[in-house]
């Protein structure tokens, strides 16, 4: 039999898996080859390769964290619409809806922790019409992401009688300004007029004004929306004069569904007058005569709808409330918070949060 030496050159690559040799400790392995690997059993089995002098712990190799752009639709809280405390049948304005803003966090990592912010509506009453909160995101790790912050939207002007000596901007009956500004209200009495609320540059839109009639017949201007301004008052005759309409929001397909978000609510008009309508993306309509107006979309930062009466005081229509969503390539991360859904498109994992909340990455 003959035998020979093997030599190899280049590398040598095994398939499959096989033990490292255990030991009590490395002092009880005798004339250890150099590059010999064990499991060392008195140090947490800790694995060692011996270096020709001493045995090293072979250091782990930690999974690196990934990254990925995640796009964000955040909507703030709508505001609510006017009321009315006088006996005119001028109605309160338009609820203006919250602020919009939608783009994208680029090169957030794994282990980024985001605090998700929604904002409240704003509530409707007989002496003042509430702006809706904030809604926002604000990250405590990662890369190039700070804080985002949608404003909420202004609340419609009051209708107030004249004889209590409330006049417009004289008093807190003027219209709010916001991610998208409240319609203004005529009051009581001749050029009693008040402007809009103003919008928020690149959230939305001002309100409309409101309109005088020389035979009193006044008419207040719808709430702004994301996409649209407030219609102003529209004025006309003693059986025409409906406030003007909400302003359209902003559609988004963040969800994977088209879906408007963020429209102005329709106001008030004189007592007679059929009921404005309220911008698309939760704008509520102008109340009807005499009767309750309605709320803003729940989640959407619609603005409340302005109250249309005579002789029966009361509040505007309460604001919607807002919305945060997220989503993200699920290949490059994971993520939890909110509710889940998968956006079918392209499998974009989606997270929509109706309240305040976590959004915490993590590795695929």
């Amino acid at each position: 039999m003959i035998h020979e030496d093997i030599q190899l050159s280049g590398s040598l690559q095994i398939s499959g898996s096989f033990a490292l040799p255990l030991a009590a400790n490395t002092a009880s392995i005798s004339n250890p080859l150099t590059g010999s690997i064990i499991i060392d059993q008195s140090d947490n089995n800790k694995a060692r390769i011996y270096n020709g002098t001493e045995w090293q712990e072979i250091a782990s190799q930690s999974t690196p964290p990934s990254i990925a752009d995640i796009e964000y639709l955040v909507v703030a809280g709508g505001g609510a619409g006017g009321g009315t405390a006088g006996v005119n049948g001028n109605g309160g304005g338009g609820g203006g809806a919250g602020g919009l803003l939608s783009a994208s966090l680029s090169s957030i990592e794994a282990g980024t922790t985001i605090t998700v912010t929604v904002g409240a509506a704003g509530a409707g009453s007989t002496y003042g019409a509430g702006e809706g909160t904030n809604s926002s995101i604000e990250s405590t790790a990662g890369t190039s992401f700070t804080t985002v912050t949608s404003t909420g939207g202004g609340g419609g002007g009051q209708e107030f009688d004249g004889a209590a000596g409330s006049y417009g901007k004289t008093s807190a009956g003027e219209p709010g300004d916001g991610g998208s500004g409240g319609g203004g209200c005529a009051n009581a009495g001749a050029n009693s007029i008040e402007s809009a609320g103003s919008g928020t540059t690149g959230q939305g839109n001002d309100g409309g004004i409101s309109t005088y009639n020389t035979l009193g017949y006044n008419s207040s201007g719808g709430g702004g929306g994301a996409g649209a301004a407030g219609q102003d008052g529209p004025g006309g005759g003693y059986n025409n004069t409906h406030g003007g309409d909400g302003g359209d929001g902003k559609q988004s397909s963040i969800t994977g569904t088209s879906t408007y978000y963020a429209g102005g609510g329709g106001a008030g008009g004189y007592y007679t007058s059929p009921a404005s309508s309220g911008g698309q993306g939760g704008g509520a309509n102008g109340g009807a005569q005499s009767s309750t107006p309605p709320n803003g979309t729940a989640n959407t930062g619609g603005g409340g709808g302005g109250r249309n009466n005579w002789n029966n005081d009361g509040g505007g229509g309460n604001g919607g409330s807002g919305v945060v969503i997220f989503a993200y390539d699920p290949t490059k991360i994971s993520a939890t918070g909110g509710t889940i859904t998968t956006r079918s498109s392209d499998n974009f994992k989606v997270h929509t949060f109706t309240s305040s909340g976590t959004f915490t990455v993590s590795n695929p």
